[in-house]
């Protein structure tokens, strides 16, 4: 049986009147905006059961607007999210969505960045806070944001799961939980490392090194 921590029980400081559309609202926000890897200016949130039901009720719309801006649960600004993010150039379409069987708390991004960077995140506010991320683009993924994480875009090749742990190992960096997800056999990969040290921009670099590897990312912890 899973054990309650006190965050799950008591849930975040916040402004809004849910941890779940609220709280949880602004970290899925704030995940969205660090897998885009820099400032949004264009998206639409595509918004899942509960989420589409009483999004606007509960402030969901505001707090995931305000995660994206990059604000935190406790953030004062967040019922000003809108004038905000038009003051910041960013421009956001809500839309409401049947994503199947997931958690009723469940949220699409598709989002575009300065540069031109285009991202699609899946994820659930599952309770006091807490979220889960389930999808990048059409890779299957698991992250909470509780730990650094890296994200690498590779091709599925014998070998390279193997040279990237053992970069992480020489680095003294020791993995908490790793996922590996590809389209099929010899394709494109998503590779997804939680650790338990911060992934330093000297790391990030060597990996980048590495060969058939496309891209590679550090997200810090929310």
């Amino acid at each position: 049986m899973a054990k309650s921590n006190v965050f799950d029980l008591l849930g975040p400081i916040m402004v809004g009147p849910s941890s779940s559309h609220t709280a949880g609202a602004v970290r899925l926000g704030g995940m969205a905006r660090k897998i885009l890897g820099e400032k949004p200016v264009e998206g639409t949130i595509f918004l899942h059961g509960s989420f589409a039901k009483t999004g606007k009720g509960h402030g969901t719309d505001l707090a995931l607007l305000a995660g994206l801006l990059g604000m935190l649960p406790d953030d004062e600004r967040i019922p000003e999210a809108p004038k905000i993010a038009k003051e910041r150039g960013l421009s956001v379409n809500y839309e409401s969505v049947d994503l199947g069987g997931v958690h009723p708390n469940t949220v699409k991004f598709d989002l575009v960045g300065q540069s031109g960077g285009h991202v699609e995140v899946v994820g659930s506010s599952i309770g006091g806070g807490t979220i889960v991320i389930h999808k990048i683009n059409d890779f299957e993924v698991e992250i909470r944001g509780d730990y650094p994480t890296l994200v690498i875009l590779h091709q599925d090749l014998p070998g390279l799961v193997a040279q990237v742990t053992l970069l992480l190992a020489t680095a003294h960096i020791n993995i908490a939980s790793m996922r590996v997800s590809r389209e099929k056999k010899g394709a494109k990969a998503l590779m997804v490392l939680e650790t338990d040290q911060t992934i330093d921009q000297a790391v990030l670099a060597l990996m980048r090194t590495l060969p058939r590897i496309e891209q590679a990312m550090a997200i810090e912890p929310l």
